[in-house]
């Protein structure tokens, strides 16, 4: 029988957890109490020892209900069970620990707790400190990657991207914008659907990262997408965290399997506060039009800039903000529609086209970063 231990709440009365206990087909090596008084006498017995924690346990079983587990504290139960690689099953519901491959080369992966947190720059930031006295590899997937894992040996030109589009491919995933703002070898691989744990239905992220070990690098880095995490059991892990993200459901899952949790734009309790920065990798040129696919701040740009658009994940709003505009230079955001709407209409009017990096500002995130060197990283 499977060794299990229990959730149960003072709400129950005792003699009804102890005839649910004998009923289910489990071998209890304890239970958790987790609160609720109404129908609590001292000195009650449940037939089980009350525990603290998931002792040996293989799967934990939540015997509780609302209002002593609502669902918010559930899911913060859940968590902590999935991070110990324990399933957590109730009352219609099982969640189990996301299934992670091993590798024999060092990684780090960035995951993040929702779409566009500034996770993909923070993974640049990762990968081009440790590339300063290593070689670092980048495996990237995303819901628009392509079908076999692709390597990129260096970063693709503004022709290369329009060339990608019109061939019917996705020329803004992420791993064409790591290879674009890192300048290192990136591995793009693709993956379907997202559990709330962050596992990832479907994904070829598996193959991808043989090719980047197949290359013996000092370092592989892996990008998660949104709120899914690489299928790799990578030696460190970084959260990045963006506004509410810390309150979704698995939150703090994430944040228990992470070693260094990075706060972009909100404040989070033991997390590195942080900023992005619009950045573009090259000089802009007379009156600039800027595309970017979220709040990012622009103030600071050093143009004429003449329009500010943040809508690339919304083609038609885009398409009307593109109308009648009149701009030298199109510094854009590598995401979204990007390549295929934007790009495409600056050069139709012989427009510039500048791409641009989202920059991690941040206090002493670079030491915490180094700080994680995973053991037998090769220098």
């Amino acid at each position: 029988m499977t060794r299990a231990v229990a959730l149960i709440d003072g709400e129950h009365y005792a003699p009804v957890v102890r005839d649910a206990l004998r009923a289910l087909p489990y071998e209890w090596v304890g239970a958790i109490l987790v609160g609720g008084t109404e129908k609590l006498r001292a000195h009650e017995s449940y037939g089980v020892p009350l525990v603290e924690s998931f002792v040996d346990a293989e799967v934990v079983v939540d015997l509780s209900d609302d209002p002593v587990l609502a669902p918010a504290e559930r899911f913060r139960w859940a968590s902590r069970a999935l991070a110990s690689g324990l399933p957590y099953v109730g009352a219609g519901f099982r969640f189990d620990p996301p299934v992670f491959e091993r590798i024999d080369v060092p990684s780090i992966a960035v995951i993040g707790t929702g779409k566009r947190v500034g996770k993909t720059a923070v993974s640049a930031r990762v990968a081009t400190l440790f590339a300063r006295d290593r070689d670092v590899v980048v495996v990237a997937m995303g819901r628009g990657g392509p079908a076999e894992p692709e390597l990129v040996e260096r970063p693709p030109s503004i022709a290369d991207l329009i060339a990608l589009s019109r061939s019917g491919r996705h020329a803004a995933s992420d791993h064409l914008e790591l290879a674009v703002v890192t300048g290192l070898p990136t591995v793009g691989c693709r993956r379907a659907g997202g559990g709330l744990a962050g596992q990832v239905a479907v994904s070829n992220v598996s193959q991808g990262a043989r090719v980047a070990a197949a290359r013996r690098p000092g370092l592989v880095v892996f990008d998660g997408s949104g709120s899914a995490i690489p299928p790799i059991a990578a030696d460190r892990r970084v959260l990045v965290v963006g506004p509410g993200g810390a309150d979704a459901p698995f939150g703090l899952y994430r944040r228990l399997v992470s070693d260094l949790v990075v706060a972009v734009g909100c404040e989070l309790e033991g997390a590195v506060p942080a900023i992005l920065r619009l950045r573009p990798l090259e000089p802009l040129e007379g009156r600039v039009a800027v595309f970017t696919a979220g709040g990012l701040d622009v103030g600071h740009l050093d143009a004429d800039v003449v329009h500010v658009s943040r809508s690339l994940g919304d083609r038609v709003a885009l398409a009307a903000e593109l109308e009648g505009l009149d701009a030298d230079t199109y510094l854009i955001e590598l995401k979204a529609a990007a390549i295929d709407v934007v790009a495409e209409h600056a050069l139709e009017r012989g427009a510039k086209v500048v791409l641009a990096e989202n920059k991690v500002v941040a206090d002493g995130l670079d030491e915490s970063i180094l700080a994680l060197v995973p053991e037998g990283v090769r220098v």
